[in-house]
């Protein structure tokens, strides 16, 4: 070193800038990481605080919420990545490190945000909530990503699709192995259909609207925001990417709601069955938090039927109640165990089941979720879903209908509860459900059905229809 260089007086030192995006994004992670949190919960009061802080406009939201949708539907590609650029396992690795590594990854992969820019705001996010110790390792971890795009990495982290079909699509599409292979078995067919399926999972879900019949008019809703027309649904309609929700009016009132259109079809469905005898009273079983009981409610109360909305835990009563209140109808809501029902048997005409289940079919809103299921996980799921298909077929008089629906496609919670309870029970049959979803294609060779995100732009919703006929 040079006696210039040595009487040199060191740099002072700069403090780290706080960048509230990329802050909010961390904190989401964070908490879906330690608290087992949703983040399509966790986010929109995080969002809603920084507005009101005046941190944040409608942009930077947009950026924050890209970042941390994007980084949980890609986490498992992002490990794969990380790990091939770091000297020691990834269970080695502080959590909060692999989520700046994370939010990294998906800045330099899977966004238009220039290179330099994405590592030096991780790496500047890092100083924030590591230290300068572990923000060189970011910073040293994330210029190694940055030497290849995407398709690159992919080509050398994922195993060839020729030796491991499954580990090859679980890396490519971020998605564990283990709900690959049950996807696959649930879809069958060749590898086309299932990459179809992983990719549509990765995409950001529409978000669709329900005007309640009775209550509100698709025309009302497309007059208040900016929208398209539900693909099956005649209440549907679609909402233009950013728009609010919450701030339409009939939404406000409850008029309408937010409801995949997967869900409004199974009500339709079920509510549409053909009855031999009275059409009176109409169940929900499993009623929380209230979507299909309001769409229930509301189709019930136009034929002079009523609805009893029953959910197990009282917290989910209690949005069931917020979601049927003002409902022209006579209804009532209550907090019951559906597999220890109040009711007597032979009660209903009419009886959902949408029982508890995984939630694979809904990876694309909770994309988090894929990582904390277990394929163990069915087995807790197992008897309270025979045991609720079982009391619904009970609480049916002979010639009702019950539907049995999941938003889950895995065979276990499917077709396999739905043949074990009737093999065990007797006295009901399958109905064709396919004729009840009129103009919906590819809804395969019945009597139940699966709908799909990448055929019918829908969760991954199942329904099987029985009639009690002893």
């Amino acid at each position: 070193m040079s006696e210039q260089a040595r009487r040199r007086p060191p740099k002072p030192y700069r403090k780290p800038k706080k960048d509230p995006v990329r802050m909010l994004a961390f904190e989401a992670l964070r908490a879906v990481d330690e608290r087992d949190a949703y983040a399509n919960l966790v986010l929109p009061p995080l969002l809603r605080k920084a507005r009101e802080a005046g941190d944040f406009d409608g942009r930077d939201a947009a950026l924050a919420t890209e970042l941390v949708y994007g980084t949980l539907r890609r986490q498992g590609t992002y490990d794969a990545i990380v790990a091939a650029c770091v000297d020691r396992p990834l269970r080695e690795v502080d959590p909060p490190v692999l989520d700046v590594l994370a939010l990294g990854a998906h800045q330099l992969l899977g966004t238009r945000i220039p290179t330099h820019a994405a590592v030096s705001a991780s790496v500047e996010l890092a100083r924030v909530v590591l230290g300068d110790g572990r923000a060189k390792f970011v910073n040293a971890v994330l210029r190694k990503i940055s030497q290849h795009d995407l398709d690159a990495w992919v080509e050398r982290v994922a195993p060839p699709y020729d030796e491991d079909p499954e580990d090859h699509l679980a890396v490519v599409h971020s998605h564990p192995r283990w709900v690959v292979s049950a996807l696959w078995d649930s879809l069958g067919g060749g590898r086309a259909g299932i990459e179809d399926l992983l990719e549509a999972d990765n995409e950001r879900p529409e978000v669709t609207l329900v005007a309640r019949p009775g209550r509100s008019t698709t025309e009302e809703l497309a007059a208040a925001t900016e929208t398209l027309p539900g693909r099956w649904s005649p209440y549907a309609l679609r909402m233009a990417e950013g728009g609010e929700p919450g701030a339409i009016e009939a939404v406000k009132e409850g008029r309408a709601g937010v409801q995949d259109e997967g869900s409004q079809l199974v009500a339709l469905a079920l509510a549409n069955a053909p009855l031999e005898g009275p059409d009176a009273r109409w169940l929900d079983g499993c009623a929380g938090p209230g979507g299909k009981a309001a769409l229930l409610a509301a189709l019930a109360a136009e034929r002079g039927a009523a609805l009893l909305a029953s959910e197990k835990q009282p917290h989910r009563a209690r949005l069931v109640e917020r979601a049927l209140a003002g409902n022209p109808g006579p209804y009532q809501v209550i907090a019951a165990d559906g597999t220890r029902p109040p009711w007597r048997p032979g009660s209903f005409d009419r009886v959902l089941v949408d029982v508890p289940c995984s939630g694979l079919g809904a990876l694309r809103r909770r994309p988090e979720a894929r990582w904390r299921r277990r394929s163990e996980d069915l087995d807790g799921f197992a008897p309270l879903q025979r045991g609720l298909l079982t009391e619904a077929l009970r609480a049916v008089r002979v010639g009702g209908v019950v539907g049995y629906a999941t938003c889950s496609p895995h065979l276990a919670e499917t077709r396999v509860v739905v043949d074990d309870v009737l093999k065990r029970t007797g006295g009901a049959e399958l109905i064709d459900a396919r004729p009840l979803l009129p103009g919906v294609p590819a809804l395969g060779e019945g009597p139940d059905v699966q709908l799909w995100p990448h055929l019918h732009g829908t969760d991954a919703m199942y329904l099987a229809l029985l009639r009690r006929t002893a």
